[in-house]
């Protein structure tokens, strides 16, 4: 059995959100932030850095979220039959979400740079296609969708100006596994 192991706002729904795409059962565990749980044994055996999320999989245990959404697509997902080049390509966009789009637009001192410059470079390819990888939702959609949608969430940030990204978050805040791991998260 799958458990993935999160605070009740964290980046574990963006793994839980995939998880729900993906049909697949599993049990969260709620860790109680607050209370430092996740900075307590027997969750620092999983992250030993006391951060979320964290997953295990039978004898396997994961942290960092980018690392935990390549895992399920390559054992579970679409991943499991790509091509290395496709596979290649949905890494590209884990990491670019992870470390590119979100700490360019989250960090308050690199925001008026990163935001127009990133988003610039976003808005030609969904004005072309509907995903992040073409015409099918992908593990790249969950990394990339669930940045972008953070950002008016989280910073009230106004990007209405980047017509085809906002259509593309559009549909993504459309799925029934966005909305049930992420816009319904307590």
């Amino acid at each position: 059995m799958i458990k993935l192991y999160g605070g009740a706002r964290s980046r574990a729904s963006i793994v839980q959100w995939y998880l729900e795409e993906l049909g697949l059962p599993y049990e969260f565990v709620l860790l109680n932030m607050a209370a430092g749980e996740h900075c307590q044994a027997p969750y620092t055996d999983i992250n030993p850095f006391g951060k979320v999320p964290g997953l295990t999989d039978g004898d396997l245990r994961l942290f960092e979220s980018g690392a935990i959404l390549l895992y399920l697509a390559e054992c579970y997902g679409e991943m499991k039959t790509a091509t290395l080049a496709e596979r290649a390509i949905a890494n590209q966009w884990i990491l670019f979400a992870n470390a590119t789009l979100g700490p360019g637009i989250f960090v308050e001192a690199s925001r008026d740079q990163e935001l127009p410059r990133l988003m610039s470079g976003l808005e030609p390819i969904f004005a072309r296609q509907e995903f992040v990888m073409g015409d099918r939702f992908t593990v790249a959609d969950a990394a990339v969708g669930s940045m972008l949608n953070y950002f008016p969430m989280l910073l009230k940030l106004d990007l209405s100006t980047y017509t085809a990204t906002t259509a593309y978050m559009q549909r993504i805040m459309t799925r029934p596994a966005f909305i049930k791991a992420i816009l319904n998260r307590d």
